[in-house]
């Protein structure tokens, strides 16, 4: 998979993430490990900031539940809209997480 075609397939599975739900960086990276060798979630949030404007971009977190970098007013309330469960300053990853096994 070249760097172009990551850059699709991370913005692709992005676009999958239902309503409601999130994923981690760490998650979409190992979602597409196998296709694409790679498996680095610090790739996968340089991609969402750089081209992630046009998909669900508030629906990625990290591992621990924090809501991306200088955008955590905006996520927090489109994931409260959305109705995902938060806690503290972030998400209930444990009770919030999709995978893209479960489907949609």
């Amino acid at each position: 998979m070249t760097p172009d075609e990551y850059v699709e397939a991370v913005l692709d599975l992005v676009e999958r993430i239902p309503e409601g739900r999130v994923m981690s960086y760490g998650g979409v990276a190992d979602a597409l490990a196998e296709r694409s060798g790679r498996a680095s979630a610090r790739l996968v949030g340089s991609i969402m900031a750089r081209h992630g404007g046009s998909v669900p971009w508030h629906r990625v977190v990290t591992s621990a539940g924090r809501l991306p970098p200088g955008h955590e007013r905006e996520a927090r309330a489109r994931l409260r809209a959305e109705g995902v469960p938060l806690r503290g300053e972030g998400v209930d990853i444990r009770v919030a997480a999709w995978s893209p096994e479960e489907g949609m």
